[in-house]
């Protein structure tokens, strides 16, 4: 049934093939009655002579790149194939020329069609078995990209917990939630190929409330959402790489701007921060943003705009179809 199934449009061209292939010889080009047919006695042996090709000489000579054989052959099997046809079946009593010129069809239109058949199916499989190799150098690509990113936020927010537990243990509760919340996320939640937009923004809310406790007093945040439907379904852990790079590589006593915009299933997220030239040209800070082009590469392709601009302060706009 699983054969069936998987070859059924094969099954179906040679099953057609074959009746159309028999009208023609019994109906078109038969002078003989049904029951003296020589052509119906003839019709097992050239189905054995068609899928002996296809399953044995096609499969060995084009596996050894021996095409200028299989040509020789296929022309004596074509040209013996005939002559039995002629001298044991129909006993027409022709020459050689006569035999070719009247039966060589009859064995040469099958051997010729199923044989490009085979060869077309073929590049099909070997075109399906490159896209699944494809698919899972991808999905490979994109777990390594995420478990990149995954250390980075965890280590900010328990780096943050234990600057709180020492200056105000009791707010430490809420934080430790705050984490569970993330752990969450980026462990169990973050393996799907996508999730709800809704626990995407939590994960980032979390992490801002994060990151305004840990620079507090030294940085000031702004952080603004306007979602107009959490219906959508968004790559996981895509938009933190620019919202952690703000963080990590502004300047002290200065200002980080985030802002994320969803309308009409377009995402627009702006982050500005005042920037240091030497930590914007460093190896760790393109590696991030390197990544994360990456993950957008793979995942949306041509359904996304990203641009970065380093004037007065370093900013990324980031437009994306969900």
């Amino acid at each position: 049934m699983e054969f069936i199934k998987k070859h059924s449009s094969q099954i179906l061209v040679h099953i057609l093939f074959w009746m159309l292939f028999i009208f023609v010889s019994l109906f078109v080009f038969s002078d003989y009655y049904w029951k003296e047919n020589p052509f119906l006695q003839y019709l097992s042996i050239l189905i054995i002579i068609v899928y002996a090709n296809n399953k044995l000489l096609l499969p060995f000579f084009i596996k050894k790149k021996w095409y200028a054989s299989y040509i020789f052959v296929f022309a004596l099997i074509s040209f013996l194939a005939t002559q039995l046809y002629c001298n044991v079946f129909t006993r027409c009593g022709c020459t050689i020329m006569k035999c070719l010129s009247d039966y060589l069809w009859q064995t040469l239109v099958p051997l010729i069609f199923f044989s490009f058949v085979w060869m077309l199916y073929r590049f099909l499989d070997e075109q399906a078995e490159v896209e699944n190799i494809k698919k899972q150098h991808t999905e490979m690509e994109l777990k390594f990209l995420k478990s990149q990113i995954n250390p980075h936020v965890l280590f900010n927010n328990l780096n943050t917990i234990y600057s709180y537990s020492i200056e105000k243990p009791e707010a430490t509760p809420e934080l430790i939630l705050m984490l569970s919340d993330n752990l969450k996320h980026v462990l169990y939640e973050s393996n799907s190929e996508t999730i709800s937009l809704e626990k995407e923004i939590q994960f980032l809310d979390n992490y801002m409330k994060f990151q305004r406790i840990r620079t507090e007093g030294v940085k000031q945040v702004f952080y603004t959402t306007e979602i107009d439907s959490y219906q959508h379904k968004i790559a996981p852990l895509l938009l933190i790489t620019i919202i952690e790079n703000a963080f990590k590589h502004s300047t002290l006593n200065s200002d980080i701007s985030v802002s994320i915009k969803v309308e009409n299933g377009v995402l627009d997220l702006v982050s500005t921060n005042d920037f240091n030239e030497a930590e914007v040209s460093s190896d760790a800070f393109k590696l991030g943003l390197k990544n994360l082009q990456k993950r957008l590469d793979l995942i949306y392709a041509d359904n996304y705009d990203m641009s970065i601009s380093k004037r007065d302060v370093f900013s990324v706009h980031l437009k994306l179809s969900l």
